[in-house]
């Protein structure tokens, strides 16, 4: 799968980087609008540090796949070529 790394702002309560508001990617910032799902892995089992996803809907209505490494404190996105294309 294609990540890339990006930029997110984040909404911070209960525990830092809880889930993201914003995120710039290809050279623009595109708000989330919505949470469509969430869900995580790893965390439980030494060695394997925990990895949260987010699939957020944007603003705009588009659809991506965030994804938060704890342990690297680093964001990516996973996008298919298409959808890159039209979301420019």
């Amino acid at each position: 799968m294609p990540y890339e790394k990006i930029s997110v702002e984040c909404y911070s309560g209960f525990k830092a980087n809880e889930r993201p508001v914003a995120f710039t990617f290809q050279e623009r910032r595109w708000e989330v609008a919505e949470i469509v799902d969430r869900w995580y892995e790893g965390g439980l089992k030494p060695g394997r540090p925990q990895v949260n996803y987010f699939k957020v809907r944007t603003v705009e209505g588009n659809l991506f796949l965030l994804r938060y490494l704890s342990l690297f404190d680093a964001w990516s996105i996973w996008f298919e070529e298409s959808d890159s294309e039209a979301a420019t």
